[in-house]
């Protein structure tokens, strides 16, 4: 067997070991994620099945693609912040009333229709245009298909008007559009 399928084989090795001595170590415990994978390469390096260099570089792999998921979920979740903040500012000056008070009247079991009042079908046009727009930036910037953003348009005005006229959001608990409550915005 060559080296790099060598080396290939016994990083799979180690991924379904690690992944299955997750199950050993604690939930709760993140180092002992990292101590079965230091164990099992020490175990492979003494074994002489693979060298202490290439035990380092199967490391470096895995502390890679840690810090490559951590800063994609730290930049998801600025995303969808961003998104939620934008929404928010939208929500209230479509209607003119504060985030603030918004967020109390939802919370106290209005919808976000009956709090707009007169200005609901404004509200819902502005959402609408809103998540078009947003809808667009996905398709250009690769994240999203043509197919699937005609698809989300073609229900995006029933979407939003159910979502304007809920008293409770989306399976998070939170208001309309993700405007009060608790628990994470979804993004629309």
């Amino acid at each position: 067997m060559s080296s790099k399928k060598r080396v290939a084989a016994v990083a799979i090795t180690i991924a379904a070991l690690t992944a299955g001595s997750i199950g050993v170590a604690s939930a709760h415990d993140a180092a002992g994620k990292g101590a079965a994978k230091t164990t099992i390469l020490a175990e492979l390096v003494k074994a002489g099945t693979i060298t202490q260099a290439q035990a380092d570089a199967i490391t470096k792999k895995f502390d890679d693609f840690k810090a490559t998921m951590d800063a994609n979920k730290a930049a998801n979740q600025a995303a969808r912040d961003a998104h939620h903040a934008a929404v928010e500012a939208l929500v209230a000056s479509t209607i003119g009333i504060d985030a603030a008070t918004i967020k109390s009247r939802l919370a106290a079991g209005e919808t976000l229709g009956a709090i707009a009042g007169t200005k609901k079908a404004a509200l819902i046009t502005a959402l609408v245009a809103f998540e078009t727009k947003e809808i667009d930036a996905r398709v250009t910037a690769g994240t999203l298909t043509a197919a699937q953003a005609t698809t989300l348009k073609a229900n995006l005005t029933d979407h939003v008007t159910k979502m304007v006229d809920s008293v409770k959001g989306p399976k998070d608990g939170k208001g309309p559009m993700g405007m009060g409550g608790h628990g994470k915005g979804k993004r629309h």
